[in-house]
């Protein structure tokens, strides 16, 4: 690698590793809102005192996942004595990061034993691998917050990069190597459900199986007892939270049947009409793969037509990164819920792949996702713009120098054909970050109620708008030390609605409505979520910027009736 080079996949990495902590304390990040609910059963959990059993004020939420994501988090928050984002946060990035490690490692050591001539180095192709994960937006938008996705897709890719680095010694070993697989699959159980073990079974049972040359007999006197002992030391590791929690049969109702027998339920039209069509049909999972790419749909996709033309001449190791990604998909295919999200455990496999096979992919599919991010820039300078009209004095000298170093990547991809491969991952990721720099504003002190507000609530009972279930818990991170609870956002629950019940509350109102008579605490710029058909239609008719922004303010109704926190649908 000559020095230049050297100094270039040095920045670019430092620049991933920058964008994936950038803004990891904002409440707008990416993200789903399972990390709502999962934060307030840490926090309930962290004031018990105790590990064990799961605490929650939701209904039919508490054991909805097993133990390990809400350890982390008390162990991140120190008890919840340092309640943030951030603290919460962080492990995610860092087990992403770890993840975006082994895939370096092992597209590195693929492509060594690869005899092929290039002007690429194998060590090259594994920071490109690397790079590749980082710039799927999957990876950005589940392995940042508190989610169980990071360490889910790190522990669950693990066992399959502990075979294939060592894959001689590895797939020979008696027990040594089994007994390890066992407790790396059981930690992941552990974070996500057993019902994954499902999946990594048949994946294991395949490599095994495409080891020994698909010769049945051999693989079933040899290699199936090493499997059964990984999947039972994994099943045994998971079965601890039964052993160590108070009431089991909590778990057994609300996890095993509720949590995970439950996505086998039909759904409307029947079982076999969803999984042909919809939604949540086989085909849409099946277009999961390049979705959850983000900006590399494109070459991910074409990864596909690449694979199928050189499947004679194929690697082996590539061929057992095909079998993974395959038997993810074929099990997730068997629920009657579908989502691309399912896919994410194979998503490492994927980076590799397309790091292996960058340079067999068209060029065309790379000038597409030039321009796609383009667009996406564009839109991002358009609201810019009209933010700073509205609001002003949001934007500085920074966010222009942003827009016009991603504008020149993206320029310099579309127009010269020897950057294109090399510029495409550093792109999305620019074009990540440049979201995340959009939103710090909002963040920041426009998205904030002032200190004054923030006192003049501490203690008190404040209902705020909640489309979700669980959204209330994050407002305890813009009203620190208010008793908040949440109220179901409904046509009907108008201010004069509002102050009827309630003495403190927050409500959400058009860029261009003002507060008219109200006794206002604060207020802050807030990002609408959640739009109905309605506001989509408005969106492509022109209305983004109405649309995307409302402003969010703290009243205050001394007449109100005296309330005690009743629950109205968020919970």
């Amino acid at each position: 690698m000559s020095s230049s080079r050297f100094i270039g996949t040095i920045l670019s990495i430092l620049l991933a590793i920058f964008a994936y902590f950038y803004g990891i304390d904002s409440p707008h990040i990416p993200n789903i809102g399972d990390e709502f609910p999962y934060a307030h059963i840490t926090r309930l959990t962290a004031e018990s005192g105790h590990l064990l059993p799961l605490q929650s004020e939701l209904d039919h939420m508490r054991n909805t996942k097993p133990p390990l994501l809400f350890w982390q988090g008390i162990a991140a928050t120190h008890w919840g004595s340092e309640w943030t984002w951030f603290n919460l946060r962080y492990p995610s990035v860092i087990y992403t990061l770890l993840t975006a490690l082994l895939i370096f490692l092992l597209a590195r050591k693929i492509a060594q034993q690869q005899s092929r001539v290039s002007a690429t180095t194998p060590t090259e192709i594994g920071w490109r691998a690397a790079l590749i994960f980082l710039a799927f937006f999957s990876s950005y938008r589940y392995g940042r917050p508190f989610l169980v996705n990071p360490p889910e897709v790190f522990w669950f890719f693990l066992p399959f990069f502990t075979l294939l680095y060592w894959r001689k010694v590895a797939f020979d070993s008696r027990l040594i190597i089994p007994l390890l697989l066992g407790c790396e699959i059981g930690v992941g159980l552990l974070y996500k459900s057993f019902a994954l073990i499902v999946p990594i079974g048949l994946a294991l049972s395949w490599w095994y199986w495409h080891q020994r040359d698909y010769r049945l007999k051999v693989f079933l006197l040899r290699d199936a007892w090493k499997v059964a002992i990984s999947l039972s030391l994994a099943l045994a590791i998971f079965s601890l939270w039964f052993v160590f929690d108070p009431d089991p049969q909590a778990i057994w109702r609300e996890f095993v049947v509720g949590e995970n027998a439950g996505k086998f339920g039909a759904k409307e039209g029947g079982y076999f009409a969803t999984l042909l069509w919809g939604g949540s049909s086989i085909w849409a999972l099946l277009l999961g793969y390049p979705m959850n790419a983000g900006l590399l749909a494109l070459p991910v996709a074409a990864l596909f037509f690449v694979a199928y033309r050189r499947r004679l001449q194929m690697a082996d190791d590539e061929k057992m990164l095909w079998i993974w990604m395959t038997a993810i998909f074929l099990i997730f295919c068997l629920p009657s819920q579908r989502t691309a999200r399912y896919l994410l455990e194979a998503m490492p496999a994927v980076a590799i792949l397309a790091g292996l096979n960058w340079q067999r992919i068209p060029r065309v599919f790379f000038v597409l996702s030039f321009a796609l991010s383009a667009v996406i820039l564009a839109l991002l300078a358009y609201l810019s713009f009209r933010l700073e009209q509205e609001v002003g004095h949001l934007y500085g000298l920074g966010w222009i120098l942003l827009l016009m170093l991603t504008t020149g990547f993206i320029l310099l991809g579309l127009f010269s054909a020897r950057f294109s491969r090399d510029l495409l991952s550093i792109t999305a990721i620019l074009v990540m970050l440049t979201l995340a720099v959009f939103l710090s504003p909002i963040d920041d002190v426009s998205g904030k109620f002032s200190l004054a507000a923030q006192q003049s609530v501490k203690g008190k009972d404040v209902w705020t708008p909640c489309n979700f279930r669980a959204v209330d818990e994050g407002y305890r991170f813009l009203l620190p030390g208010a008793k908040v609870h949440g109220y179901l956002m409904a046509p009907e629950q108008t201010i004069s609605a509002l102050s009827g019940k309630y003495n403190y509350f927050a409500v959400q109102l058009p860029m261009q409505e003002k507060c008219d008579g109200c006794q206002v605490i604060g207020r802050r710029l807030e990002i609408r979520n959640r739009h109905n058909a309605e506001d989509i239609k408005k969106i492509f008719k022109g209305e983004v910027y109405q649309q995307l922004f409302v402003n969010e303010w703290l009243l205050v109704a001394p007449a109100a009736l005296p309330t005690t926190p009743l629950l109205e649908g968020c919970r």
